[in-house]
């Protein structure tokens, strides 16, 4: 059995989908109450693949919101994810997936040093971030949005904003490996960190958000945009493909023009209807058939009977793994969300 570890954008969002979902008791409560409130399994899921196999799995929510980290509830935010972890493991859960913010949180503050939850001892083999899969997906979408605008990727310039983070890398190292991109844009807050990715990758330019943009033909967005950050679509390239893996996508509601081309990013779209709620909830536009890629890979995990922490730790995923997943996903029926046009 697959598991996903979820959490809603807002506490008006939650307010709304609890009320939606059967939960009375939630859905008329402020933050501190959603502090306090237990994880819950909401959604059983049914997936079947286009080999014919069949696996079922439970979403469970954290009831973590965004607002308990800009409201400095922070250790109410930490307990959050490993309590979902303990519960998806007490529930016999073989492999699940830490989406959004789950897995940021679980790494940026260390959360594998909390070994044990009450009377549970958390095995991490059973848990993965699903960063690999996503950002094999996002590498997919660069290749093939380009494609379909006719955009050239050997003379094309791609920047990568969140260059440094566990997804931001890996997509700079498929970018280098495995394309002809002319050039690549390096951007991130930490200093050191673009430093030693450039040396990494032996290339790439390390610049600010305002100095990429207007020299991208394609933007990679690994994180949501950061507030203040104004962006005038007259500055960038005509035709310039932007690809959104932030959470929640916010690009869309910002940047209006009809030579601007968004692509949610990190979504995948499976062949065949998927049995359950929880997407219907999360505004996807084909709910039955589109979802998370980091939610996928607990799927395809589970397909191939890999229980294993696929993805884990900070800038770990290889070329190699990409390839690995991304095969797995072919094979099973999952494809990368495409520009409609």
């Amino acid at each position: 059995m697959f598991g996903l570890i979820g959490h809603l954008t807002s506490l008006q969002h939650a307010q709304s989908v609890a009320r939606e979902l059967g939960y009375p008791e939630y859905a008329d409560q402020g933050l501190d109450f959603w502090c306090m409130a237990p994880p819950q399994i909401v959604d059983d899921i049914t997936v079947t693949s286009i080999t014919g196999q069949t696996i079922h799995g439970k979403y469970v929510e954290s009831c973590f919101l965004p607002e308990m980290l800009a409201s400095k509830r922070i250790k109410a935010a930490t307990r959050k994810i490993v309590n979902a972890m303990a519960h998806a493991q007490k529930h016999g859960i073989n492999i699940t997936a830490l989406g959004g913010f789950s897995s940021i949180i679980f790494e940026n503050f260390n959360l594998q040093r909390i070994t044990r939850i009450r009377n549970i001892q958390l095995d991490l083999q059973r848990f993965t971030t699903g960063n690999t899969h996503t950002a094999y997906i996002i590498c997919r979408q660069v290749e093939q949005g380009a494609q379909q605008l006719g955009i050239d990727l050997g003379k094309a310039t791609v920047a990568v904003c969140g260059a440094t983070g566990d997804i931001g890398s890996a997509v700079c190292r498929w970018l280098d490996a495995r394309t002809e991109t002319a050039e690549l844009l390096l951007v991130a807050r930490h200093q050191g960190r673009l430093e030693a990715l450039q040396s990494e990758l032996g290339r790439g330019k390390i610049l600010s958000i305002e100095e990429a943009l207007p020299l991208a033909d394609i933007v990679v967005w690994v994180a949501s945009m950061p507030k203040g950050i104004e962006v005038d679509a007259d500055n960038l390239k005509h035709p310039c493909l932007m690809i959104d893996g932030g959470y929640p996508k916010n690009l869309g509601t910002k940047i209006q023009h009809p030579d601007i081309h968004i692509l949610n990013g990190g979504i995948v779209e499976h062949s065949l209807d998927i049995d359950w709620k929880i997407m219907h909830i999360v505004n996807m536009n084909i709910p039955n058939r589109q979802l998370f890629a980091c939610f996928a890979e607990s799927m395809l995990l589970e397909f191939e009977q890999l229980h294993t922490n696929f993805s884990w730790g900070r800038n770990e995923i290889t070329v190699s793994k990409m390839e690995k997943i991304g095969e797995i996903s072919l094979k099973h029926g999952f494809n990368p969300l495409a520009l409609g046009i």
